[in-house]
């Protein structure tokens, strides 16, 4: 029994609305449905919970994790209720459980798609939980990343090689898997990240998160060295997929929680520049929800992270997202010797140097199209950034090849963005209509987004005929805000933040 308050718990119930008495009895019944007709949970054990911080053995975590889950709406985890599951004696935990030792990992992975899941099929959305600050995710990593991964070392010690354990995972009936099996689980994983870059996450998210929950059961087991570090590289690159996808579609804690497990996971395979870009999602994320200065936190511990293996071409990568930090904060003259930096890196990487699976998407023509975002971003603190902007826009959209959509519509977009802050209303119209006609085809909310921001621009110009049509198209084709289906009170959906 611990002897302080359990004050993550305490704050998560008093959103519920529940009494203690009733939360009781929703544990047993939902434990009885479990097969665990014995639980015999009452109001004196949940005033335990809270106030003395007494942590109650399995099945409960589980079943409190997936009460609060569900009357929430958002995704909730053991960890979140402020219960430690299977930490070892002198193992440092850092803020706010972050970063999970090594053989936490699978647990909080599976648990956490499991949930997603859930939520997925009753209809619910992430909304209603909070984003970790960028400061804070960046300060709890330092060390953990900076260090050698010892999968080996650090796994737990399990008597029987193939064991999973019943107390941190659900049952998972399957048996050690092969070659064939990881490398059709890898060529999977190339499928989504093309149905991803053609039409945006929402279609296929589901799909992702089930497969990642399938793969983070298959990690349970003790497969040799070699195909447990494919097996983890799996799971990172559907963890980024997951991440990705959640953050196209507007659930952005959610995206976080997948971004860190990435991490965590491509570290656990010994891929440090994996573990560095999957953060590096997670800094694109803060730029996109204005939150900068966060964004710098997370890209210099994804650089510095990284290893001195990372490719030029991927740091050329990491480069572009910081100069878009910079140009969201006005930063011009920081921008342009970054985006410098980018260019001499991304020319400098050598052709017969294979680039792994997930940098595959980040050619010549994202490189321009991440350029003319940074500087049409710049342009609203720095008008004449515009003519920069278009002139990379305009070579991203020459350069893209089919599979590409989603980036092409946010390609038109910054053009047309520039177009309206370098006073050419005509051009900026033409290019607008482009983006518009196309955009439906997607199933993406950062496209709207930029959408928003851009028919922000036309208000200058609403006086003209054309534009005054443009204006009225938009806002008839933008999607109308919606409240999470079934939420009241807490469980409301958030507005969703509008990106820069």
């Amino acid at each position: 029994m611990g002897n302080e308050a359990n004050t993550r718990l305490a704050d998560l119930f008093g959103l519920t609305g529940w009494s203690k008495g009733e939360l009781a009895r929703l544990v047993n019944r939902h434990a009885a449905a479990m097969g665990h007709q014995q639980l015999a949970t009452d109001t004196s054990r949940v005033r335990r919970w809270i106030d003395t911080g007494e942590s109650p053995r399995e099945p409960v975590p589980r079943v409190l994790a997936a009460l609060f889950t569900e009357r929430l709406g958002r995704v909730v985890t053991i960890e979140d209720l402020g219960f430690d599951r299977r930490r070892q004696a002198g193992r440092r935990k850092a803020g706010d459980g972050l970063p999970w030792p090594p053989e936490r990992t699978v647990a909080v992975l599976t648990e956490f798609t499991g949930m997603d899941l859930m939520l997925n099929r009753r209809g619910l959305v992430g909304a209603g939980a909070a984003l970790a600050s960028g400061t804070v995710l960046s300060t709890a990593m330092y060390d953990w990343l900076h260090t050698d991964p010892a999968l080996a070392a650090d796994a737990p010690v399990l008597d029987y090689p193939l064991a999973a354990d019943p107390a941190a995972h659900d049952v998972y009936e399957a048996a050690p898997i092969g070659y064939q099996e990881i490398e059709s689980l890898e060529r999977s994983v190339e499928v989504f990240r093309a149905w991803d870059a053609s039409r945006g996450g929402g279609l296929q998210r589901k799909a992702v998160v089930g497969q990642l929950n399938e793969v983070g059961g298959m990690l349970s087991y003790r497969h040799p060295p070699h195909l447990q570090r494919r097996l983890w590289g799996v799971a990172a690159n559907l963890a980024v997929l997951a991440g990705w996808m959640s953050h196209d579609v507007g659930l952005e804690p959610t995206a976080q929680k997948y971004f860190v497990i990435a991490a965590h996971a491509a570290r656990e395979g010994g891929d440090r520049p994996r573990a560095g870009e999957a953060l590096s999602r997670a800094a694109r994320q803060m730029v996109h929800l204005q939150r900068p200065d966060e964004a710098i936190d997370l890209m210099n511990l994804a650089t510095s992270g990284s290893g001195e293996e990372t490719l030029p071409r991927t740091q050329a990568m990491l480069r572009t997202i910081e100069a878009w930090a910079q140009a969201s904060m006005g930063r011009g003259q920081e921008m342009r010797r970054t985006l410098g930096e980018a260019e001499e890196l991304f020319a400098s990487d050598r052709d017969d140097l294979q680039q792994p699976s997930w940098m595959q998407n980040f050619d010549e023509a994202d490189l321009h199209g991440m350029e003319a975002l940074a500087y049409r971003t710049l342009a609203e603190h720095e008008s004449a950034a515009a003519v920069h902007a278009q002139r990379h826009a305009r070579q991203a959209i020459d350069l893209r090849g089919g599979g590409h959509e989603r980036s092409m519509i946010f390609d038109y977009l910054s053009l047309a963005s520039a177009c309206f802050i370098a006073d050419d209303p005509e051009q900026a119209d033409r290019y607008a209509r482009i983006a518009l006609a196309s955009i439906g085809q997607t199933s993406s909310l950062r496209t709207w987004d930029r959408l928003r921001q851009m028919h922000r621009l036309t208000a200058r110009y609403s006086g003209q005929d054309d534009i005054r049509q443009l204006r009225r198209e938009i806002e008839a084709a933008l999607p109308k805000p919606r409240a999470a289906k079934g939420a009241k009170g807490p469980n409301a959906q958030a507005p969703h933040t509008r990106s820069v």
